[in-house]
């Protein structure tokens, strides 16, 4: 019995103990990063993000009520869809970081009524949309969610394979378009799809992290010289696939490395010094796990 725990007759070994105790911590700083951008940048400026909150600031505007209280009321019905596409986990995760975001944004901006960050909107809209997308990304590393169209998005990348991003920017569409009809403003929705757009990247970079490895695919002729300079220049290693051209109906080999973002441009040199014909595919690569990078057991 070393080492496990148990809790209402469920048993949690240390491992999934310390993995609560950080998913927590991610909910906890993600839902604060949020609430310090509604209550600073979107708020104050009626800057609607779509989904839910996006909702709960158009009838903050039309009814002064608070939106975190807002928040929780309108998304009863999403726990329903939680439940079915996400299950039981998900819909006390969504409950738990939904009620967290909520109150922590009624907090800031009810509580200690904190002034606007920013006299500009553009600037509101900009930082607004990092900080959400910050907050959102960490909430959902930590396997959680805050309702409203982050489940959508969530259900929708599960279903499409699409990114949890561009999931959201697709439901939240038509609700930051509807704030220009409600506000009678037509920069309201253009401010809208600034925060849209930038936290649907940052939710992206939070949760499949920066760009600093680049695959290379090479079709070439000069493959033995490329695969000498990969592994005794670059100190890289890499694979070599039988390939078949379509076009000259021609049997040959393909190489497949990775190598790091700052190792590309000395590989296409060379590439283009012993072969200008090579054929050259580069995909950014957002985590490699192995030999000269980052440990697999680390992941």
């Amino acid at each position: 019995m070393s080492g496990i725990l148990f809790l209402s007759g469920i048993s949690l070994n240390k491992e999934s103990i310390k993995k609560l105790i950080r998913n927590l911590l991610f909910v906890l700083a993600g839902s604060t990063i949020m609430g310090l951008g509604y209550a600073l940048f979107l708020i104050p400026y009626h800057l609607v993000p779509g989904g839910v909150s996006g909702v709960s600031i158009i009838l903050n505007y039309l009814f002064n009520l608070p939106v975190g209280l807002l928040i929780i009321a309108l998304n009863i019905p999403v726990f329903m869809l939680s439940y079915r596409y996400l299950g039981k986990k998900y819909l006390v995760t969504t409950l738990l970081g939904m009620l967290t975001s909520s109150l922590l944004i009624d907090f800031f901006n009810e509580i200690l009524k904190l002034p606007r960050g920013t006299d500009n909107p553009v600037l509101a809209s900009i930082y607004g949309g990092l900080l959400l997308g910050l907050g959102l990304g960490l909430v959902f590393r930590g396997e959680a969610s805050t309702g409203g169209s982050d489940v959508i998005g969530l259900i929708l990348n599960r279903l499409t394979g699409m990114t949890v991003g561009i999931s959201i920017m697709l439901t939240d569409f038509v609700i930051i378009s509807a704030s220009g009809l409600v506000f009678k403003n037509l920069e309201a929705p253009l401010y809208g799809y600034i925060v849209l757009f930038i936290s649907s990247k940052v939710i992206d970079l939070v949760l499949e992290g920066w760009s600093f490895s680049k695959m290379v695919i090479i079709t070439s002729t000069a493959n033995d010289q490329i695969e000498d300079f990969i592994i005794n220049t670059l100190d890289r290693s890499g694979s070599a696939l039988k390939s078949r051209s379509l076009y000259l109906k021609r049997e040959g080999e393909i190489i497949i490395t990775v190598i790091h973002r700052k190792q590309l441009a000395e590989l296409k040199s060379f590439i283009k010094k012993v072969d200008p014909g090579a054929f050259v595919i580069i995909n950014d690569t957002y985590e490699v796990l192995g030999k000269g990078f980052k440990p697999i057991q680390s992941s």
